[in-house]
């Protein structure tokens, strides 16, 4: 049966999906990040080596596991002097924002390219993560970067969430006194620890996801409402 032969269920294909997109798409967030402090006259992470595709380059152990096992996690944070920007504030904002930004460049090309497949071929019932007998190549394709676009807008949107280690956090930062930043540095793995517990917490208690969710859902329709003109050029 086409079931025994083929992968058919949506785990394995999530996870494979997840992991091509640590392996890609991580090392753009976080080169991201370091590009972004380049322009503003910070060359500590160019410094270190962390301008580059290589993912392990960019690998926390922590943050791959959630990643594979549900959708959202982050890599090790890349090294950055604010000292040197000649903006200081401007520059760590940006340099935050610069990693979710290249996750929603990325959303938008896998759905503008999953637009012109669905257009072309006419490729149906994609949103279903669930491979099924007689699906054609181009559905395949489709159904993948579906999973491809919501991975990042999830990463994006995850990432948003101002609490650390993320880059919400770090945007918010930019923004607080240096009283804030020295209360921050004194219980940093304090509030780390509590961060990944509450996170843990939140795949057992529904009511803790949802601010997320919510986010997430308003990313991904504009991201989809943002390719909806492709179709058009195709006669559809």
């Amino acid at each position: 049966m086409f079931e025994s032969d083929f992968i058919t269920t949506a785990l394995i294909l999530l996870i494979v999906v997840r992991l091509a997109v640590f392996m890609l798409i991580v090392p753009i967030h976080e080169s991201a990040h370091g590009l972004m402090a380049h322009w503003f006259g910070d060359d500590t992470a160019k410094d270190a080596g962390r301008l580059t595709l290589n993912p392990f380059a960019h690998l926390d152990i922590a943050g791959f596991v959630l990643m594979l096992f549900l959708g959202v996690g982050w890599a090790k944070p890349v090294p950055v002097n604010p000292s040197k920007f000649k903006k200081r504030r401007l520059g760590m904002a940006m340099v935050s924002l610069a990693g979710p930004l290249s996750n929603l460049i990325a959303a938008f090309l896998g759905a503008a390219v999953c637009a012109v497949i669905v257009s072309v071929s006419s490729a149906s019932d994609y949103t279903v993560l669930e491979l099924k007998e007689g699906m054609s190549a181009a559905q395949i394709a489709a159904m993948i970067l579906y999973v491809f676009v919501e991975i990042n807008v999830s990463l994006a949107v995850f990432n948003l969430i101002p609490l650390p280690p993320l880059d919400g956090f770090n945007i918010l930062r930019s923004f607080m006194p240096v009283k804030f930043d020295m209360w921050v540095f004194k219980n940093y793995r304090a509030i780390n620890t509590a961060f990944i517990i509450l996170l843990i917490l939140s795949t057992h208690i529904y009511e803790l996801q949802l601010p997320y969710l919510y986010a997430r859902g308003i990313a991904e329709t504009l991201i989809w409402l943002s390719v909806s003109w492709i179709p058009s050029l195709f006669g559809f």
